[in-house]
C-alpha cells in the first residue's frame, strides 16, 4: 500500500509517468532470451558431476560480477514488492511497475541459462546462492516515493554500468551479447526514473533534495544478502567493473551535479539547503578519491607497458 504522505506527489506525477511510459514503449525493442543462449554447447550434468573453473576460461573477477549480477536479478520478487509499495498498482504507475518487473525477469532468465549452458560458474554454488539470497529477502527499502525515485535512478544506472563492463570482459561473443542486451534494458529503466526524479524536483525541490542526501550518502548496490558478497564486491571493484571512479564519473557528476543540477536548485527550505551542501561536499570528496583511483590505474598501466 502506498504511503499516505506520497499519494499527492504520485498523483501530480501521474501524467509524467504516463508520458514516460509511452516513450519507453516506443524506444524499447522486443527481445527473447532463448535466441541469445548458445544451446548447442550444452550437455547433461552427469551424476556425481563436480564443477571445475577449467571448464570455461574466465577471470575470477568476471565470475564474481556474474554471480552477484545474477543473484541480484533473482531477488526480483522483493524488488517488485517495494516498487509497488512506493508507487502503487493503479494507473500509469501500476502499469510501469508491472512492465518493469516483466523486463527485469528476462535478465535472470537469460543470464542463468547462459551460465548453465557454458558452465562458466559452479551451478551448485549458484543455486545455493540463489536459495540463500531469496531466503533472506534482503533488499534496499527506501522509505518514501521520493527516496525511491532517487535510489532507483542511481541503482539502475549502476546496474547498467556493471552489466556493460562485465560483458566487455567476456571474450565469448554469446556472453558479451547477452550482457550488452541486459545493459540496454537497464539503461531504459534508468532513463524513466531519472526523468521522474527531475519532474519531482520541479514539484517539491526541498523534499527531493533531502532524499538525495539520504540516498546518495548511504548508497549501496543491492546484494548484501548474497553469500560472500563483500569478497565478490572487492574483486569487482579491484577489476574496475564497478568502483568509486565509475560511480563518480558516470553517476554522481553527470546525473546528480549536472542533469539534476543539484548545486543550482532554487526554492529550497533551510533544511534542504543544508542537505544540498552536505551532499555536494560528499560528491566533491568522492571526485577527489575517484581521481586518485584513476591516477593509480594509469600509473600501473604505464608501468606494465614499460615492463612488457
Amino acid at each position: 500500500m502506498v504511503i499516505s504522505s506520497d499519494i499527492a506527489l504520485l498523483a501530480e506525477l501521474e501524467p509524467v509517468a504516463a508520458t514516460l511510459l509511452e516513450n519507453h514503449y516506443a524506444k524499447t525493442k522486443e527481445w527473447h532470451p532463448h535466441t541469445l543462449v548458445p544451446w548447442s554447447r550444452g550437455k547433461d550434468f552427469e551424476e556425481g558431476y563436480e564443477w571445475s573453473p577449467e571448464e570455461f576460461d574466465m577471470p575470477d573477477e568476471v565470475r564474481s560480477a556474474l554471480f552477484v549480477n545474477l543473484l541480484t536479478e533473482d531477488n526480483l520478487p522483493y524488488y517488485f514488492r517495494d516498487i509497488e509499495r512506493m508507487f502503487g498498482r493503479d494507473g500509469a504507475w501500476g502499469e510501469w511497475v508491472r512492465r518493469w518487473t516483466a523486463e527485469e525477469g528476462r535478465h535472470a532468465t537469460v543470464i542463468r541459462e547462459y551460465l548453465t549452458i557454458t558452465r562458466a560458474i559452479d551451478p551448485v554454488a549458484l543455486e545455493r546462492g540463489r536459495m540463500a539470497q531469496m531466503g533472506g529477502g534482503e533488499v534496499p527499502e527506501p522509505e518514501t516515493a521520493s527516496d525511491g525515485l532517487v535510489y532507483v535512478t542511481l541503482q539502475e544506472l549502476a546496474t547498467r554500468i556493471s552489466h556493460r563492463n562485465t560483458g566487455a570482459r567476456i571474450t565469448d561473443p554469446a556472453g558479451h551479447n547477452i550482457l550488452r542486451r541486459v545493459a540496454m534494458d537497464e539503461n531504459h529503466h534508468f532513463l524513466f526514473y531519472r526523468d521522474m526524479a527531475k519532474a519531482a524536483l520541479e514539484i517539491n525541490p526541498s523534499m527531493v533534495v533531502k532524499s538525495m542526501e539520504k540516498e546518495i550518502l548511504g548508497f549501496a548496490m543491492p546484494g548484501t544478502g548474497i553469500p560472500e558478497f563483500a569478497k565478490h564486491s572487492k574483486a569487482i571493484s579491484a577489476a574496475g567493473i564497478y568502483d568509486l571512479q565509475a560511480h563518480y564519473e558516470q553517476i554522481l557528476d553527470p546525473i546528480v551535479l549536472n542533469f539534476w543540477d543539484l548545486p543550482n536548485i532554487e526554492g529550497l527550505d533551510a533544511e534542504a539547503e543544508q542537505a544540498r551542501d552536505r551532499t555536494v561536499t560528499y560528491i566533491e570528496k568522492s571526485g577527489r578519491v575517484a581521481k586518485r583511483i584513476k591516477d593509480r590505474k594509469e600509473a600501473q598501466a604505464a608501468t606494465e607497458t614499460i615492463t612488457i
